[in-house]
Parts: C-alpha cells; sequence; structure tokens
C-alpha cells in the first residue's frame, strides 16, 4: 500500500531512512495494510535512494544529527507518535561520538513527546563477557545507550540487530577465498558450532520494527532480537557449498591470521575477532530439562536469550540464510 499523506495517520520518523536498516523500517511499513505517514532523514536528500523514498511519499528532510543539533532533532521529532534510531559506529570508529550523539536523540525525542522510541540496540559485550572481550565498541557503545534509554523514562524498544547477512559476501575476513582450482575454503576464528542471529537485513529488519508498532504482544520496556535464522557457522558454508555448486570447506584459523585476513587496521580488526569469539561462547547454553537425566544444548544467541519469540508475530517470513544465498550474487566472490 502508498504511504499515507492523511494528517490522521500516525506520523513515524526514521533516522538513516536511506541506509539498511532505516530503508528496510520504511519498506516495511509501506508494505503494512495500515497507514503511516513516515518522515525520513538523512543529510542528503538530493542522493537517488532519498529522491526515490521522496517519491513514494516519504517526507525527506536533511538533517545532520551531530551532538550539537539538539534543537533541530527535537523539531523534526516533533508530532511524532514514533521514532526509530539507528546511530552508524561504522562512519567514524568514535564509540564516544556514538553514544553522545544518540544520548542527544533520546533527549531530543523525550523532550518533544514522541510517543515510542524504538532503539537498534546490540548488547553490551563486555558486559556479557565479564571483561573478556572489552573491545567490542560497536556492541558495547549501544549497550550503553540501551541502559540511558530505558532510565529516561521515555517509552522505549530495543529492536536489536542481528548478524548482517552481507558481512558473507562483503568483508574480505569472511568472504570464502580460492585455495585451488573450484575449491574454497571460509576461514574465521572459532569453531563450526558457533551460532550466528543472521539477518538479511535490507530485506527483513524493518518487519521487526513494525512489528514492535503493531503487534500487542510487544510494547514500551520490551525487547525485540531480530534474525531471519539463528544458524552455525558451518552450516551456512555447508548450505553455501550445496546452493552455488561450488567446494566449500570451512576451516578454523589463528586470531593472528584472521585479524591480517580482514584488511583492516589492527585495532578494527580486533573487534570483528572478539565480535566472533563472543558469539562462539556466548551463543548457546546447557539446559537440564526437569525429570529427566539428560543435558541438552539449546541454541540459545544474543548472550542466551531466545529470538525465536521475537519471530512470532512478523506479518510475514523472514529470509533464511538459503534464501539470502540463493538471492545473492556470489559470482564475483566465488570468481
Amino acid at each position: 500500500m502508498t504511504i499515507s499523506q492523511s494528517p490522521s495517520a500516525p506520523l513515524v520518523v526514521v533516522v538513516g531512512a536511506t541506509g539498511n536498516q532505516g530503508g528496510s523500517v520504511v519498506k516495511a511499513l509501506a508494505e503494512s495494510d495500515r497507514e503511516y505517514r513516515i518522515r525520513g532523514l538523512t543529510r542528503d536528500v538530493t542522493k537517488p535512494a532519498a529522491r526515490q523514498l521522496a517519491a513514494s511519499g516519504v517526507e525527506m528532510i536533511s538533517i545532520a544529527l551531530t551532538v550539537d543539533n539538539g534543537e533541530a532533532a527535537r523539531e523534526v521529532f516533533q508530532g511524532a507518535d514514533v521514532v526509530f534510531v539507528v546511530t552508524n559506529y561504522w562512519e567514524h570508529l568514535d564509540v564516544n561520538r556514538e553514544f553522545a550523539e544518540a544520548k542527544m536523540l533520546v533527549d531530543a525525542a523525550k523532550a518533544a513527546g514522541v510517543g515510542l522510541f524504538i532503539w537498534s540496540g546490540l548488547e553490551s559485550i563486555v558486559k556479557v563477557s565479564k571483561g573478556k572481550y572489552p573491545n567490542v565498541h560497536h556492541f558495547n557503545g549501544k549497550g550503553e545507550v540501551t541502559e540511558y534509554a530505558r532510565l529516561s523514562g521515555i517509552p522505549f524498544i530495543n529492536v536489536q540487530s542481528g548478524w548482517y547477512a552481507t558481512n558473507f559476501a562483503k568483508l574480505d575476513g569472511m568472504k570464502p577465498k580460492r585455495v585451488a582450482d573450484e575449491t574454497y575454503v571460509l576461514a574465521l576464528p572459532v569453531g563450526p558450532q558457533t551460532l550466528l542471529p543472521v539477518i538479511d537485513t535490507a530485506n527483513d529488519y524493518g518487519l521487526f520494527v513494525r512489528e514492535a508498532i503493531e503487534s500487542p504482544a510487544f510494547g514500551a520496556g520490551s525487547e525485540i532480537l531480530t534474525s531471519g535464522e539463528d544458524i552455525t557457522v558451518g552450516e551456512m558454508v555447508s548450505q553455501l557449498a550445496q546452493i552455488t555448486g561450488k567446494k566449500i570447506a570451512y576451516a578454523r584459523i589463528n586470531d593472528e591470521d584472521f585479524m591480517s585476513a580482514t584488511g583492516l587496521p589492527s585495532s578494527v580488526a580486533l573487534e570483528v575477532l572478539e565480535s566472533l569469539k563472543y558469539h562462539e561462547e556466548c551463543g548457546c547454553m546447557l539446559f537440564m530439562p526437569p525429570m529427566l537425566n539428560a543435558t541438552y544444548v539449546m541454541p540459545l544467541d544474543y548472550a542466551g536469550k531466545d529470538s525465536g519469540p521475537s519471530r512470532v508475530h512478523l506479518a510475514r517470513p523472514t529470509r533464511t540464510w538459503a534464501d539470502f544465498v540463493r538471492s545473492t550474487d556470489w559470482s564475483f566472490v566465488l570468481a
């Protein structure tokens, strides 16, 4: 259905409307049978993605959401029933800046009287790992924002972002590498049993935000854990090989070789390394059902939280890893 222009339709303000997550939110709301007015925020309203959104009925506004621009943020949030906020740590690699800017957005939304603040958060890995992995700043900073927003008193839902499926097609350290004619290896510094909450972000993340808005099962104070599928890296490689028809094996490599293979600055490579290690160690838990003399491994991710309930009320099914593989051109990766 078309995005509404009716003043009676709820107004949803989407930060980063031309990005992966923000664009997915706009897409999901446009698919709804409910009417929404959508105000999209971006720095450059002249770029093609912004013009395309404007043509579809989105009110596009150019704004820099820097820490010194809180008054302008409050003005664009004015009258909003819902605000969706995501921050881009990777743009500047400054966790203090990310927290300061996100705090400003929380404060601006509260001052504007926003009905619901939806935040794209992540777990604080340094806290979950009890200090073992302190360098995953893109997780830790968002964890601090989550705590601040909850304590602020604003009606708040944390819609955590899963592991981008596109990482395995775009990031050098996660792409399969050719080791011989028609033979490839995907090498990571974790075991093949490591569980990841994989999501085709552009296609599916917005479904969870729409669920946060529309489903009575959720509401202020709740948390939604996004993934298209919780799947081990070993199974991901097996399905990738089967669907592409290529010989692809999985190998565990040492930490130093992985960091070198990413081609990233050492501090950034360390973030990626520690985030993988965290998922290996915290992605499942032992569970002994009562009355049974047996111990099972219960597949839980998100620091031991079950993502299954977050998928129950979605408007349509998400893509699985296999669906993503089939919809992706791997010719440049598996050349």
